[in-house]
């Protein structure tokens, strides 16, 4: 097999525009196979004219894609063969069954007939694929496209917010196909604004705004990139004792948020500062160092970036 095919996805340097606004400017990502890659940003950050570049369906302005090894502006076809793609709004035939639309989209694949069944249960959609699709809920007809998008085994995965609409138990079902693919050699991208999906299934994150990658790495990578010092909660049965911390050596500060967070010029003065505070008769009801979310590494990668570049970057939106 030509090495080339073993890869997964890749752009350099592209941009796209549409008229005089870039929707994706200069972005650079890397998506080996069996890797899950999440863009990340607010609403009109370009994540979904990045996914449309990726399958082929626009053509960039500049840079360079290469999928599966392939270029999508000319094996576009062929890529889009291999790939599953589930779009903020799928298109469905409405006046068909569910049944009815999987069964087509199984012969326009050339997909087994048989995975129908398992690829519908795995969505909680199986009880309603004799309904017509014109009377599905927006939950519903997410659930039938994500069905749809697998039934042909797909290679890549381009998942374009795909637990919008959905319930606590179908949008873990996403998460847990998403781990399931990457597992297997898939590759994965999905494109969201909601920080907690990406938590524990992102090999990378990619955070967008303005059509750029502002900061992309494993977000452990990330943390200790933007989030340097350690931050350590602490709690006690009398919370008046624990006012004025930095009066111990490495204590950067703290601000009261349910409990106390406390930041540490290193981790490794805890104990010293545990030490202290027991000796001054604080009795501790908690300490525990805080790992970091990518709530708080979104918030801070968005602030030390303002920071380096004044006015260039505008407030973030908030992630729901």
């Amino acid at each position: 097999m030509n090495p080339e095919m073993t890869k997964g996805i890749h752009l350099g340097g592209v941009s796209r525009s549409f008229g005089e606004i870039r929707a994706v400017d200069n972005l650079t990502i890397d998506a080996p196979r069996g890797s899950v890659a999440v863009l990340l940003g607010p609403n009109g950050a370009g994540k979904t004219t990045t996914v449309r570049l990726i399958t082929g369906s626009l053509k960039p302005n500049a840079g360079s894609i290469s999928v599966l090894g392939m270029d999508p502006a000319v094996d576009g076809d062929e890529i889009r063969r291999r790939s599953g793609v589930v779009p903020p709004k799928p298109a469905l035939y409405d006046r068909l069954t569910g049944q009815d639309n999987l069964e087509y989209a199984a012969r326009i694949w050339d997909a087994d007939p048989s995975r129908i069944a398992e690829a519908a249960a795995r969505f909680g959609i199986d009880h309603a694929l004799h309904m017509k699709v014109a009377g599905y809920s927006t939950g519903m007809r997410t659930r039938l496209a994500l069905a749809r998008a697998v039934l042909h085994d797909p290679e890549i995965l381009l998942l374009d917010e795909p637990t919008a609409g959905l319930d606590p138990e179908s949008a873990r079902a996403v998460l847990d196909l998403i781990r399931e693919l990457a597992g297997s050699g898939r590759t994965v991208i999905m494109a969201t604004h909601l920080l907690h999906e990406a938590e524990g299934i992102a090999d990378q994150v990619i955070l967008m705004g303005a059509g750029q990658a502002r900061a992309a790495g494993h977000p452990t990578e990330l943390a200790a990139r933007y989030m340097k010092d350690p931050v350590v909660i602490v709690d006690a049965e009398n919370r008046d004792l624990l006012k004025d911390l930095d009066r111990y050596n490495g204590v950067k500060g703290s601000v009261w948020n349910g409990a106390l967070h406390v930041t540490l010029d290193s981790i490794e003065i805890l104990p010293d500062v545990v030490a202290g505070l027991v000796a001054d008769g604080v009795r501790l009801t908690r300490i525990e160092p805080m790992a970091a979310t990518l709530e708080h590494l979104y918030f801070e990668m968005q602030r030390q970036l303002r920071e380096d570049n004044p006015g260039a970057i505008p407030p973030p939106e908030v992630p729901a």
